[in-house]
């Protein structure tokens, strides 16, 4: 028989001729299922974006219950003169929750000014926020689908208008991975008031594996109790405690299961934290200059300057999304005006105005704003017509929210209200464009980023999301 026919005297002899052929796909194999275990044991671990991106956080400024355009950021001086009359036909018809047939149109006391290089006009309201325009890319056209807090609420944070579906803070860890594995990589610091009509559901990470899910702090001094480790214990201890947590739970019947994963992950995470997290939220390392240009220390600007800052110290160690909410429990601790828009406006602008002006100024100065995208704005606007006579109520049709940093063009104005502030009528732009634009800043395609759920590959943006091309 010629030698290069002959058959393979061995098994030795034939493992070898074999290598390169099915058993390299063999290891190969092994080789893979090698690489998949191991990216679901860390499945936080960075994830390369789909194109290059402009930014790599993103801090929320959630102005809960919905802040009034007609008193922040877009003048209607016609609404002032048909004060007290009711809408004319030609502004067509509006759907609202209190607001009667017989309203009357409701006029501001409030007075707009224009500032900066770009003579962005700004209400008395907001005098610190009225410094940093030209680094803000004001949207005026903004509108959603519902009238009432909770759909709304959920149609801002997840593009869906009923529970049950990922915040857009989980997506984005979902596509990106965390920077750091020291800290929660989603962090949700509610108002101290209460929780809010959609309460916690709007925050959550969906039908996502519960590792996206978010990390929510404590408002006060402690945002995360028992960082502490207690007297006796030291860190080699908790280490081994932690080790015998594992292998208890890897011997279980569901150690395969996305939710031992989560909870290995927490616990891992948590023994991070009790090295790092520490450092991170004693705000005595910030200098005297720092916190009273965010307001620390004194009222009403203590509580969100604190958040704020928070919040700046977490994207600067490599959190990826935080969302810090200003307004919590029942109606007027919110930005929800019924009763009385003048009171309750000044109030909650008064709490957040100095903190948000210092977060951008902070931000910029230490070279963070060009990598973080700040996002501001509720759920809806407010009416144009009055309810009981000073309140106004719930408005989706046409209201205001802005963009800062992250390759954000600054001193830019998108689209417009009709002359009473009533619907969007120049370039409108719905949640799911904001959400495109903030996945396109992360260097995300709307939709590559998605997942299957119940036979249907869901994503953020639902349908067609628009990136705002003026701004980015």
């Amino acid at each position: 028989m010629p030698e290069h026919v002959r058959l393979t005297k061995n098994r030795r002899d034939f493992l070898r001729d074999a290598f390169c052929g099915f058993g390299s796909l063999a290891f190969a194999s092994l080789l893979a299922q090698e690489q998949a275990r191991a990216g679901k044991l860390n499945p936080l671990a960075a994830k390369p974006p789909h194109f290059a991106p402009k930014a790599r956080a993103v801090i929320f400024l959630f102005m809960a219950g919905g802040p009034s355009h007609i008193e922040t950021f877009d003048p209607k001086p016609l609404l002032n003169q048909l004060h007290g009359q009711k809408r004319p036909a030609e502004f067509g018809e509006a759907k609202y929750q209190f607001v009667g047939a017989d309203a009357k149109l409701l006029g501001t006391k409030r007075t707009f000014k224009k500032y900066g290089k770009c003579g962005m006009e700004v209400s008395d309201l907001l005098p610190n926020i009225a410094t940093c325009v030209d680094d803000i890319a004001l949207i005026r056209s903004c509108y959603g689908d519902m009238v009432v807090h909770s759909a709304a609420q959920y149609q801002l944070m997840t593009g869906r208008i009923i529970p049950g579906f990922p915040n857009m803070g989980s997506w984005l860890v979902y596509g990106l991975g965390a920077e750091t594995d020291s800290l929660p990589a989603y962090v949700v610091m509610p108002d101290p008031d209460g929780a809010l009509e959609a309460g916690q559901p709007m925050y959550t990470q969906g039908f996502l594996p519960a590792v996206y899910q978010p990390t929510m702090l404590r408002a006060g001094s402690k945002p995360i109790l028992n960082l502490d480790l207690p007297p006796d214990v030291n860190y080699t201890t908790r280490k081994k405690t932690l080790d015998l947590i594992r292998e208890l739970n890897q011997a279980g019947p569901n150690a395969e299961s996305d939710e031992f994963f989560a909870r290995m992950n927490a616990y891992d995470l948590a023994f991070r934290m009790q090295m790092e997290a520490p450092a991170v939220f004693d705000l005595k390392t910030e200098s005297p200059q720092t916190l009273e240009m965010y307001g620390v220390g004194r009222e009403p600007t203590d509580d969100y300057g604190r958040r704020c800052l928070l919040a700046r110290r977490l994207v600067e160690r490599g959190v990826r999304f935080v969302c810090v909410v200003s307004g919590g429990g029942p109606g007027n601790l919110q930005w929800d005006a019924h009763d009385d828009i003048e009171e309750n406006h000044i109030r909650m602008a008064a709490q957040t105005d100095q903190p948000i002006a210092a977060l951008l100024k902070d931000l910029k100065q230490r070279g963070l704003l060009e990598s973080t995208l700040v996002l501001w704005g509720g759920e809806f606007g407010r009416s144009p017509e009055a309810q009981g006579g000073k309140g106004r109520d719930h408005h989706n049709l046409g209201f205001s929210m802005w963009l800062a940093g992250g390759g954000i063009k600054g001193g830019q104005i998108v689209g417009a209200t009709d002359a009473i502030g009533l619907r969007a009528v120049e370039n409108p732009v719905h949640f799911r464009d904001i959400h495109t634009t903030i996945l396109h800043q992360l260097g995300l395609n709307q939709h590559a980023l998605s997942y299957m759920h119940q036979g249907r590959r869901e994503r953020l943006t639902e349908v067609e999301g628009h990136v705002i091309q003026q701004i980015v």
